[in-house]
């Protein structure tokens, strides 16, 4: 009699636990899950998949629901809660990932969700892998008052910790509003979709009433907006599957944790390519603009440069590549805007990054073209002093292998700020176009010469000699390699196979700094 009974009693239970499965899977159901596709939006289970290599996905906390009483919450119980959290593989990598359902109560953060989240962020420091957030959230769930609040704060604390322990990755897929912001602020990395995602602290309606400022959502903080104007966000994607495109490809430039390389490929593009066109790429008049990315496209595996925050202070570009297979991250004056001139955003663009490749152990490589800081009331009242001292800090805190090459200006401050070899950089390469002086001969005869030319009877005349004869004494690479600051002046073309010499000599390089709790970057 108990052995007939006993199917009956285990199916039974099959079929609830099957029936609770299918209840968190279908969100807030069918007709919700119409409006995310109608708003061209993935819905969080949809994203998930598309992120992770398939059949990898194993998920935490599938029937939490949250604890909520008030406001007839007590009917309105939807397993999962609004988080789906969990971890899987990306290109075989173990990676941990929450996606917020913004189909169940509008993907708000509530107690039970903001654990759900905390949980997988303990694990993932514990195990040393990747946090991605995928983020559709309308904010802190009202209802439940200081829970929701407190939610918050834990996950911030979290970021905190495992900020520089392992990756942390944010794509804002649709709405990050209020508090919600300042979780993908501390991450390393934030994608953003163009048209369906946007970040604010307070919203059009409140800048309205406050300020009386009349502005969209898209204005205020759309993915552009934060690409080009406020450096928030990384990347601008078209659409929610490039965003988690550009995720998985970001990720294969970087390790799992602070504790391991990022990942090597087998390169089929020689160490040894030379690139003739690298000889005459930068003008002969010192005033020409170039692209330097051609110059990184000439020297890099295949030619591969995966830029980071493309928008923003476009005078610097930073961003991964590959030198024979291995990953390093590599920061460039951009003599097509601005003459490379550094400024405040692109200070604080380049300092960033610097600190994240420091961080995680992938090698710098700088290609510097400087003709110093940008001059400007507008730029001092705004703490050009502060904001270069942070490009400054990061360089000479960095104990990662440092090469440098000098493609051509390297004027001033700006010349000691882009890892020169007085703050700790390994290897320094100078091209025969670089000019290493205080500033260029120009603005040098008018100070040196300001007398001697205003008593000359031909003062063009004078000028242009006094201007030849610095160019030929200060104009070039060779005062600087006479003192050991420049460690070889190279061949353009031979960049790419001296390069990888360099990293290769310094892969097993040992650098620290001083015992602390830690410095205190000029913030």
């Amino acid at each position: 009699m108990t052995t007939k009974q006993q199917p009956r009693q285990s199916k039974s239970k099959l079929e609830k636990l099957k029936e609770r499965a299918q209840r968190a899977e279908i969100g807030g159901g069918a007709e919700r899950v119409e409006k995310q596709h109608a708003a061209g939006k993935m819905t969080a289970r949809e994203r998930v998949d598309f992120l992770l290599d398939e059949n990898t996905f194993e998920e935490f906390d599938k029937l939490v629901v949250h604890r909520s009483r008030d406001f007839g919450l007590d009917q309105q119980l939807y397993p999962g809660d609004g988080v789906i959290t969990g971890h899987g593989l990306i290109d075989g990598r173990r990676v941990f990932v929450f996606a917020q359902d913004f189909t169940v109560f509008g993907g708000s953060l509530s107690e039970t969700h903001a654990e759900k989240i905390c949980k997988v962020m303990d694990l993932a420091m514990k195990v040393g892998a990747p946090i991605i957030g995928l983020n559709d959230s309308g904010g802190a769930r009202i209802q439940e008052g200081v829970l929701s609040l407190g939610g918050y704060a834990d996950i911030f604390l979290r970021n905190t910790l495992a900020s520089g322990v392992v990756p942390q990755i944010s794509c804002i897929m649709g709405p990050c509003a209020g508090g919600a912001v300042y979780s993908p602020a501390i991450t390393d990395f934030n994608i953003m979709v163009k048209d369906t995602s946007y970040m604010f602290i307070t919203g059009p309606d409140v800048i309205k009433t406050v300020t009386h400022e009349d502005v969209t959502k898209e204005e205020l903080g759309g993915a552009l907006t934060h690409n080009r104007i406020s450096g928030v966000a990384h990347f601008a994607a078209d659409s929610d599957d490039h965003a988690l495109r550009t995720v998985r490809e970001l990720l294969s430039f970087i390790p799992s944790n602070n504790l391991e390389d990022a990942p090597a490929e087998n390169s089929t593009d020689s160490p040894e390519r030379t690139e003739t066109a690298l000889n005459t790429i930068v003008p002969d008049a010192s005033n020409q603009p170039y692209d330097i990315r051609g110059v990184i496209n000439l020297i890099v595996d295949d030619g591969y440069f995966f830029e980071v925050q493309q928008h923003c202070a476009p005078n610097i570009c930073i961003g991964f590549a590959r030198l024979d297979g291995r990953s390093v991250g590599i920061v460039a004056n951009q003599p097509a805007y601005l003459a490379g001139v550094l400024d405040i955003d692109a200070s604080v663009k380049a300092a960033r990054f610097v600190r994240f490749c420091d961080c995680f152990n992938i090698p710098l490589v700088t290609f510097e073209d400087v003709p110093g800081f940008l001059p400007g009331v507008s730029q001092e009242h705004g703490g050009i002093i502060r904001h270069g001292a942070k490009l400054l800090y990061a360089f000479a805190e960095a104990t990662v292998p440092k090469v440098t090459v000098i493609t051509r200006k390297a004027y001033g401050g700006a010349y000691c700020v882009m890892a020169s070899k007085h703050i700790r950089t390994d290897v320094n390469f100078a091209w025969p176009t670089a000019e290493i002086a205080v500033m260029g001969p120009e603005g040098a005869v008018g100070v040196l010469y300001r007398r001697e030319l205003n008593e000359a009877k031909d003062k063009e005349a004078a000028r242009r000699a006094r201007i030849i004869e610095l160019e030929e004494k200060f104009a070039n690479p060779y005062v600087a390699a006479e003192r050991g600051f420049v460690d070889e002046v190279i061949e353009p073309a031979q960049t790419r196979p001296k390069l990888i010499r360099a990293l290769s000599l310094l892969e097993n390089k040992r650098d620290t700094n001083p015992p602390r709790k830690h410095g205190n970057i000029p913030l």
